[in-house]
């Protein structure tokens, strides 16, 4: 079998293009390959800097207490409650209520709002603070202008209006 020189020629440039395309493929694993571990270290690096953040909380929430406790013992003298303080039984319990006394505080009383009769009216009871009065009790000012007079005011605003039209002004 003969080969050509032409034929020679066209099976060297499919044997670079294969030698390529080869390079190329080798090439695009190695670069996923480096994203893959460059992900892999992003995500490490996340991980320490949460374990960190972690960690100052820790430690600052720790020192807090220890300062905490520190300020107890020196300041108010707070302890932990023993076991004689805390009551066994019901009767116990009972037995620590007792009349008041009489010199004794009086007791501290909660504020509570009143229910409303069904007949009453809440809106009624407010009152203005511009006026003073109950709101039921104002009354509302009416237009004492007669039918004539609201007549010729409508007629000069229709006037003034078509003027503005003429003009070219338009309100918007």
């Amino acid at each position: 079998m003969n080969l050509t020189r032409d034929r020679m020629r066209s099976i060297g440039w499919v044997a670079l293009l294969i030698t390529c395309a080869a390079l190329t493929l080798v090439l695009m694993v190695r670069v996923n390959a480096v994203k893959s571990e460059v992900q892999l270290a992003q995500r490490q690096i996340n991980a320490v800097k949460q374990e960190k953040l972690f960690l100052e909380t820790e430690f600052l929430t720790r020192a807090n207490q220890q300062q905490l406790r520190n300020l107890n013992a020196i300041e108010f003298g707070y302890q932990a409650p023993t076991a004689g303080q805390y009551l066994e039984g019901e009767r116990q319990l009972a037995a620590l209520g007792k009349a008041r006394g009489p010199n004794a505080p009086e007791p501290i009383r909660v504020a509570s709002a009143g229910s409303l009769v069904e007949d009453e009216n809440p809106i009624a009871a407010m009152v203005s603070p511009l006026t003073g009065k109950a709101m039921a009790a104002e009354v509302k000012v009416a237009d004492t202008r007669d039918a004539s007079e609201k007549a010729t005011t409508a007629a000069k605003l229709s006037a003034r209006l078509t003027k503005l039209d003429r003009a070219g002004v338009r309100a918007e």
